[in-house]
């Protein structure tokens, strides 16, 4: 097993999920040539990363994308992409993508072991799987550590990764820097938006905007630290609803970090006070204390990976969460209770205990 292909196209959060089984894939097979087929937003987590070879940032839905801009651009990066997984020959694929369109190019490009799971019979193209109707009652990455068995490998740790250079963290220091910043400042971050995947439907897991500027306040009052907002463009407006409602200044880096920098502040912090999203994932994967806030979506599947004390989860315990379920959120006639009951002292004692 010389070369192993991973597609896995979702959101950063999911891509951080496989780490764990490329580091036990690398631990087995040192020689192994890995490759990962991701999305164009995920695919500089793999820019520092000496275990993957090639990285195809290129989805499905990256491509629907090119396609309504131009056909024949559409045709020309599809051919590419196939052109570049069939030159590479590899051995056995490892699909995450619960979508029999990536086990059927794997195919065709020669890809002999297909393993993956099998999501209402999409996985129609899979040589080996494990068939599911859902995530639920366990955590996303252990199921993705059970297909492991078809490689008659076991991991000697379930830890998730994302590398963090001294480039990135010199990067980093410049940005910080350009905002007064300096590198005996203690700071703590907020992530109100998160779950960039979700596109549209990403509110519905979101925290109060007001309640977050409440938060940050009383964080920069007790610990004299400096509080970072963070996200990409499209959470901008959230942004500056917390500064503005603000009585402290909080430092607004939404929309104004790259991947690479978002990583290496985000290791910079104290503590990361995030919804469920992309965020949190980074925190835990790179070594940081998180306070993590879920409302519909059970933090058993998709919260901090493995459960640790440096990782807080604060949650209500209404009878009807965890509503988010098979990958169906239904319309919620309790205005999303779940998520709004939770004040904002129960999330500042979850930063204090972790302080």
């Amino acid at each position: 097993m010389k070369k192993i292909l991973f597609i896995n196209p979702f959101g950063i959060g999911d891509v951080i999920f496989t780490t764990a089984l490329i580091r036990a894939v690398k631990d087995a097979w040192p020689e192994s040539y890995l490759g990962y087929w991701c999305n164009e937003r995920t695919r500089d987590l793999f820019k520092h990363d000496p275990d993957i070879n090639k990285v195809l940032g290129l989805s499905r839905g990256d491509l629907k994308k090119v396609f309504e801009r131009s056909i024949l651009e559409g045709l020309r990066q599809s051919l590419g992409l196939f052109r570049e997984i069939k030159k590479e020959r590899f051995d056995a694929a490892l699909d995450f993508s619960l979508d029999h369109r990536y086990g059927l190019v794997a195919k065709l490009a020669g890809i002999k072991r297909r393993i993956g799971l099998d999501y209402r019979k999409r996985g129609r193209f899979l040589t080996e799987k494990i068939t599911i109707d859902g995530y639920e009652e366990k955590h996303v990455v252990e199921y993705y550590l059970e297909l492991l068995k078809f490689l008659d490998l076991r991991p000697k740790d379930n830890k998730l990764y994302v590398p963090v250079t001294d480039r990135m963290r010199t990067g980093a220091g410049l940005l910080l820097g350009r905002y007064g910043i300096g590198g005996t400042d203690i700071l703590a971050g907020i992530a109100p938006g998160a779950g960039g995947s979700w596109g549209t439907q990403a509110s519905i897991k979101h925290w109060s905007a007001i309640k977050y500027a409440k938060l940050a306040d009383r964080i920069m009052d007790e610990f004299g630290a400096k509080v970072l907002i963070l996200g990409d463009e499209s959470e901008r407006p959230i942004a500056e609803v917390i500064a503005h409602a603000m009585r402290n200044r909080p430092i607004d880096l939404v929309g104004r970090t790259s991947l690479d920098d978002l990583i290496a502040v985000i290791n910079r912090l104290k503590v990361l006070v995030t919804n469920d999203g992309g965020p949190l994932h980074i925190g835990v994967a790179t070594g940081i204390k998180t306070v993590s806030i879920f409302g519909p979506v059970d933090e058993r599947v998709y919260g901090p990976y493995p459960a640790s004390e440096r990782h807080a989860v604060v949650k209500s315990d209404i009878a009807c969460r965890p509503c988010y379920r098979k990958f169906r959120m239904p319309v919620c006639d309790r205005d999303r209770e779940c998520i709004n009951i939770i004040g904002v002292d129960e999330v500042f004692q979850a930063v204090r205990r972790l302080w």
